[in-house]
């Protein structure tokens, strides 16, 4: 995976939550844009109860590892 792969889905307005999912078929579920950084070989993976909320954890994670990225489909309530 790129790191332009990545900005793709970070940078796209409206933002649409997408999923990551590694070779090992862990995945990372990302419903903020910034929940995410974007380095030349990695990314970093914040988590926080709230994006407004400080980050509890960050995983550091190699794009060469990333598989695919899938779009979240969130329910509508109607």
């Amino acid at each position: 995976m790129r790191p332009e792969d990545i900005f793709h889905f970070t940078r796209a307005a409206p933002f649409r939550p997408f999923r990551l999912v590694m070779n090992s078929g862990q995945t990372y579920e990302i419903f903020h844009p910034e929940m995410v950084r974007v380095a030349r070989t990695s990314i970093f993976v914040f988590f926080a109860v709230r994006p407004e909320d400080p980050v509890e954890r960050s995983d550091s994670v190699s794009l060469l590892l990333i598989e695919r990225i899938e779009l979240i489909e969130l329910a509508r309530s109607v």
